[in-house]
């Protein structure tokens, strides 16, 4: 039992550093700097992720770290859900992840607000999920122009939509996919306070804008 009770201890500690070492990988920074765009931490918002890259004007280099934010997270809930065939250890694995692109200790602990890789986990911990979340932030995107509100918007329904019955969507109803929803959804919306913010007072700017 307690050579048992070890394997699992480490699995878990495996899971979450991995995770998280996976997630912490500043794609934005990388990205931008290779390319000559300067650092993306001196831009607009500061933010590392991809629509403060966008305001660079480089929209090859915006897209690229959307996807790569993205796989990363995706990357490592699949890795460990491969490995151990459990979902509540992707699940963490997937978490560890998350934070570590929002914490980063390459960059101080200064990353991103973990859009792109909140829809690269629920893409990965439930396809139909992730596809759902996606949709909405794009018809938010389309109507309001404005990327911080999409997130918002499309982070806030995403538990909701875990709790489904998979009669009606055909959605998961795991436990371990809800709680990992529910938690990054509440990073994303502290990570979101400035932003928040700005929307009340009508100065928050659009998809597209570049830094002035």
């Amino acid at each position: 039992m307690q050579d048992l009770a070890g394997i699992a201890m480490l699995t878990l500690l495996a899971a979450t550093v991995g995770g998280y070492l996976v997630g912490s990988i500043p794609f934005g920074v990388l990205l931008t700097r290779a390319a000559g765009a300067g650092d993306v931490r001196k831009i607009g918002s500061g933010n590392i992720g991809a629509t403060n890259v966008l305001r660079t004007g480089r929209k090859d280099l915006a897209f690229a770290t959307l996807i790569l934010d993205a796989g990363k997270g995706a990357a490592a809930l699949l890795i460990a859900r491969a490995i151990t065939d459990n979902d509540a250890v992707a699940a963490i694995a997937g978490g560890a992840a998350f934070l570590g692109h929002l914490y980063p200790v390459w960059l101080g602990f200064r990353g991103g607000k973990g859009v792109a890789t909140f829809f690269g986990l629920m893409l990965a911990a439930a396809w139909p999920l992730g596809l759902v979340a996606a949709a909405v932030w794009l018809l938010t995107a389309a109507v309001f122009r404005v990327s911080s509100l999409s997130a918002l918007v499309a982070t806030l329904v995403t538990p909701a939509l875990a709790l489904m019955p998979i009669a009606v969507l055909d959605l998961p109803t795991s436990h371990s996919v809800f709680l990992l929803a529910l938690a990054a959804m509440t990073l994303i919306w502290l990570r979101h306070f400035d932003n928040i913010i700005r929307l009340i007072k009508g100065k928050e700017p659009r998809i597209g804008a570049k830094s002035a």
